[in-house]
């Protein structure tokens, strides 16, 4: 015979449930954020070592070379995010498994489809243009298919809940990668560094696909980006004004100062690499968590979001300081010749990425709720500020000048995207009283 329960005995038992519930909430959130900093952190460390071995080997001018492909990648990458990766976290976060693995199918083959339009193009681009850089871009176009494959399975897994798969991935691209990078360095060119990366970044989509048991559907991108256009072409123009940005500052760059001006940005970036792992790390889940704090919290998104900027600008700002402290020792061992340019730009890059990262808390909110017009606003200012700063800055005072400019612009558009955020939160507000006021 079952004992009667009494209602106090019932709200205390909901109550302890409750209690208990709120620290798991927490453990749970604590494990997927700890392995998007894992994640990120072997991934960074793999394009630490592409860079100082690019940079100790093959000189400044070179490293410029390099560093013009990576920047192209970089848009090319923001344009399959726009279009597959970014979509399938914000809708499919914390979805049945099945939902998942169909939208993930999906996802990837979107991912695969633009690797090989694009691909194609820097294939014909870089044969036409010869020399040193083309045969470099050509090599990126014959491996684009497969670096954003694996950039899918990333957002994929995280999607799903599950990082530790996607910092496998990246773990085992990271060891399939020191090897490649030794027989690179002795061929001694750009374009087999580029081999280098790209390939063993190709080795790890494939892993991917074994991970995940599935398949890539290429032919299901037609119905992906018609189902997802809603926000898709929105991230699309966002991501690419992000990296587009930095492509137009990079080649402006280079106009106005020289290729060699390039590789020195690029070298600073190296120095805060560690940092900016931290800062990519926590991009990856960012969306997810914030998602499910909507769901779950609503009331609790804009202290969410204000904690991750504030920290990530914080934690900048710390890092930014103990570079300062870096002996020119060390820091020639690391980068070699461009040590020397790159370590005069600590400060102002510091105080950029610290602004960047006071935006990515706005972001995420905004991501999270969907206001793809909102994001898409403040993204397309942040990168005319970028770009306008970044080029005029280089106009007035060089590299220097450059990167003062683009410091400006980033804690301008953080601005923009905190007050965009609290517009959005307020008429969220209002719909859901207007909403239980006609119910």
């Amino acid at each position: 015979m079952t004992p009667m329960t009494t209602k106090g005995e019932k709200t205390t038992a909901s109550a302890a449930r409750g209690r208990h519930a709120q620290p798991n909430a927490r453990r749970a959130i604590a494990g997927r954020l700890s392995w998007g900093l894992a994640d990120q952190a072997a991934s960074s460390m793999s394009n630490f070592l592409v860079g100082m071995y690019v940079a100790r080997s093959l000189g400044v001018a070179a490293f410029g070379v390099f560093s013009l492909v990576w920047v192209t990648y970089g848009v090319v990458l923001n344009v399959s995010r726009g279009l597959a990766s970014d979509p399938l976290v914000v809708r499919f976060s914390g979805v049945p498994e099945a939902s998942w693995r169909t939208a993930a199918a999906r996802a990837s083959g979107t991912a695969l489809g633009v690797g090989s339009a694009i691909g194609a193009a820097s294939l014909v681009a870089g044969l036409s243009l010869g020399g040193r850089a083309g045969a470099a871009f050509a090599c990126l176009g014959v491996l684009l298919p497969g670096l954003l494959l694996q950039d899918a399975w990333r957002f994929s897994f995280f999607a799903a809940g599950n990082g530790r798969k996607a910092f496998v991935n990246d773990f085992v691209w990271g060891v399939a990668l020191v090897p490649a990078l030794v027989v690179a360095a002795r061929v001694g060119s750009v374009a087999g560094f580029v081999l280098a990366w790209g390939g063993t970044a190709a080795l790890a989509a494939v892993y991917g696909c074994l991970q995940s048991g599935i398949r890539p559907q290429p032919t299901g991108m037609r119905a992906w980006l018609r189902e997802q256009r809603d926000l898709g072409y929105r991230y699309l123009v966002e991501n690419v004004g992000v990296s587009g940005a930095s492509l137009l500052r990079a080649y402006g760059l280079g106009a106005i100062v020289g290729v060699s001006a390039v590789g020195v940005v690029r070298g600073v970036e190296l120095l805060l690499g560690p940092f900016l792992a931290v800062l990519m790390g926590l991009s990856l889940v960012t969306v997810p968590e914030a998602a499910r704090v909507l769901r779950q919290a609503p009331h609790r998104l804009g202290k969410f979001c204000l904690l991750l900027g504030g920290g990530l600008a914080a934690a900048a700002l710390l890092w930014g300081a103990a570079l300062l402290l870096v002996p020119d020792r060390l820091g020639e061992h690391g980068l070699g010749e461009v040590w020397r340019g790159a370590s005069e730009l600590i400060v102002p890059a510091s105080l950029g990425v610290a602004g960047a990262g006071l935006g990515v808390g706005a972001a995420a909110g905004l991501r999270a709720l969907a206001s793809a017009r909102r994001s898409l606003r403040c993204q397309l200012f942040a990168s005319a500020c970028y770009v306008g700063g970044g080029v005029g800055g280089a106009a007035v005072a060089g590299t220097v000048g450059s990167a003062w400019g683009v410091a400006a612009a980033n804690v301008s558009a953080a601005a923009v995207w905190w007050l965009q955020l609290r517009s959005a939160l307020r008429e969220r507000r209002h719909n859901t009283i207007r909403e239980v006021r006609t119910t």
